[in-house]
């Protein structure tokens, strides 16, 4: 269990001393509960901190039941075994994508006067979520960074079931992961506090590392 979002990224960084203090290691976070924990990562390893833009497409009327994921450039990772057990239509599909990717926009401008530039090609890409439940957004920020140049793409999360390491390490290079477990009902289950993340507060951190570098 852990405290908040803040101790989980205390505790992975432990882990990831192996990337601390080099000037090819970028860390990267999923907004937006993933970015108080790769502050915390960043902050640990001496390293750049950036958002990877991701969202998870819920299903209807379960919101946290992820049936795929979209990121920036067209990337869409869908479960189409869920999909089609859901009954869902074409035409409803095509919605929630529709949304998710406005929301997309929407924060690429909302958070973009503080994004730091960091180049990624040739660089060791450290890409955190708060917990991985289905998996759909880490494969999908996967996906994005593989159109870059990158040295290595290693997934760093707190808690995740058993089939994200087996799932994950078919598109990333290294995974680690300090909780992993059969019983898994949400992420939120393995928090103490997992409060919301506001949009205000990934900018904070954002700002912050930015001025700490």
């Amino acid at each position: 269990m852990f405290r908040d979002r803040a101790d989980a990224g205390d505790r992975l960084a432990e882990h990831l001393q192996e990337y601390a203090n080099r000037d090819d290691v970028v860390v990267m976070g999923l907004p937006r509960g993933g970015i108080p924990v790769a502050f915390q990562i960043a902050q640990k390893l001496r390293a750049p901190l950036d958002v990877l833009l991701v969202r998870k497409l819920g299903a209807p009327g379960q919101p946290e039941l992820a049936m795929g994921a979209v990121a920036p450039g067209g990337v869409r990772i869908l479960d189409r075994t869920l999909i089609n057990k859901l009954r869902l239509s074409e035409e409803e599909l095509a919605k929630t994508i529709d949304v998710e990717e406005r929301e997309l926009q929407r924060r690429e401008l909302f958070y973009e006067d503080i994004r730091p530039f960091i180049a990624i090609k040739d660089k060791i890409v450290i890409v955190v979520d708060d917990g991985i439940a289905t998996g759909a957004s880490m494969m999908a920020a996967v996906a994005v960074l593989r159109t870059s140049q990158l040295k290595k793409i290693v997934v760093a999360t707190p808690v995740a079931p058993p089939h994200a390491k087996h799932d994950l390490l078919k598109t990333a290079d290294e995974f680690i992961c300090l909780h992993i477990s059969d019983y898994f009902p949400a992420v939120g289950f393995f928090y103490q506090d997992f409060a919301q993340t506001s949009d205000e507060e990934v900018r904070s951190l954002l700002s912050q590392s930015t001025s700490n570098m």
